[in-house]
């Protein structure tokens, strides 16, 4: 007797859903002049993880629990690339509309290199130098934030998520 299926949502249906939680969240924090608050700056990871492990349970659920490790890792997997490229188009796009933003960060910047006891030609040094660079240096932080904590989440979903994948028996 065959369980009756449930349907799939989609991986691309899923990163669509946790990137607009997370604009929404990045909205609000900028909206609300909380983008200096560091607390607040990892409830978005916080929140991108727990959705992949949660996606990749009901994505479990769904079919059965008819699948391996590898097949739970690869659908959490796609979501986070999925995210991680619509959050990196998002950025883009923010500091183009936002501007105020991009000076925000070179603030931050030179403060923790005056912090740092830095010397004042090594400050402009640098200063000219991510200036230059700020764009590789967002979209760099974007994909190893957001790729990395997306393999762990989608590691862990893995291996939380019941495997009972059905032996196929070929009748030798």
């Amino acid at each position: 007797m065959e369980q009756p299926t449930q349907p799939i949502t989609t991986p691309l249906t899923k990163g669509i859903v946790i990137s607009l939680i997370l604009i929404v969240l990045g909205l609000i924090t900028y909206f609300l002049d909380m983008s200096d608050n560091k607390a607040m700056q990892w409830v978005g990871y916080i929140i991108f993880i727990i959705a992949i492990i949660w996606s990749v349970n009901i994505y479990g659920k769904q079919i059965g629990y008819n699948a391996t490790f590898g097949n739970y890792f690869s659908h959490g997997f796609k979501i986070t690339a999925l995210v991680t490229l619509i959050m990196i188009v998002f950025t883009f796009l923010f500091i183009y509309l936002f501007p105020d933003v991009k000076e925000k960060g070179m603030e931050a910047a030179r403060k923790g290199m005056v912090e740092k006891k830095m010397t004042e030609e090594q400050i402009n040094q640098a200063m000219g130098f991510t200036q230059k660079f700020f764009m590789v240096f967002v979209i760099g932080a974007i994909l190893v934030f957001y790729l990395f904590f997306g393999a762990v989440a989608s590691l862990i979903g893995a291996g939380i998520t019941k495997k009972n994948p059905v032996q196929f028996n070929d009748g030798r």
